[in-house]
């Protein structure tokens, strides 16, 4: 597949697309608290724990009344839930005093915020916000090798090279996309068969 191919890509990803669990999360606030809690953890388990969390704490003002050892038995088991609950608390704190209660909208404010990288805060602007942004986990890294658009060993890699060569008119949709075919074929060979059939490699 030639490198400047991308339609035909999303138009196939697009036809297999199977919802991704977190994206019912489009509200900012649940959103970026989603976004955090899937880190290190699958989206099954992600999806059970933040409707526990979201049922005690609808919002950043209800979380930050929250002691930290609440959140933490509210947010188990998701991977590094002890630092996770920490971070959640701390973030609810920053949201209130420096952004008035309200989540930023913009990335450079939302890296500022407790336990928030750029992968987290890419999602976030692509979910709750609708602005283009490409956030790259492991399906999106994985996929967009075997596709031959990048040569890179880390996730970091593929975004920085995903920037420079994908039209921005597929950012908001290639984490969804990706990780639904991701998730569907989980094995190298299996997704390798994916694309081979779809005549994508």
């Amino acid at each position: 597949m030639i490198k400047t191919n991308y339609s035909r890509a999303f138009k196939v990803f697009a036809k297999h697309y199977n919802g991704v669990p977190l994206e019912i999360f489009i509200k900012p606030y649940e959103a970026l608290i989603s976004t955090l809690l899937s880190s290190r953890t699958n989206d099954d388990t992600t999806l059970v724990v933040c409707n526990k969390l979201f049922k005690k704490a609808p919002n950043i003002r209800s979380l930050d009344k929250l002691d930290e050892s609440e959140i933490r038995n509210l947010i188990y088991p998701v991977g590094f839930y002890n630092t996770k609950a920490k971070n959640l608390k701390k973030l609810a704190t920053q949201i209130i005093t420096n952004f008035g209660g309200e989540i930023p909208s913009d990335k450079e404010d939302l890296i500022k915020l407790r336990g928030v990288g750029i992968k987290t805060a890419n999602l976030v602007l692509v979910r709750a916000f609708k602005k283009p942004a490409i956030s790259v986990d492991t399906h999106v890294h994985r996929i967009c090798n075997m596709l031959g658009w990048v040569k890179t060993k880390t996730p970091e890699q593929t975004e920085r090279e995903l920037v420079s060569i994908l039209p921005k008119k597929y950012w908001l949709d290639i984490n969804r996309y990706f990780v639904s075919v991701g998730r569907q074929y989980r094995s190298k060979k299996q997704l390798r068969e994916f694309l081979e059939k779809n005549k994508l490699i």
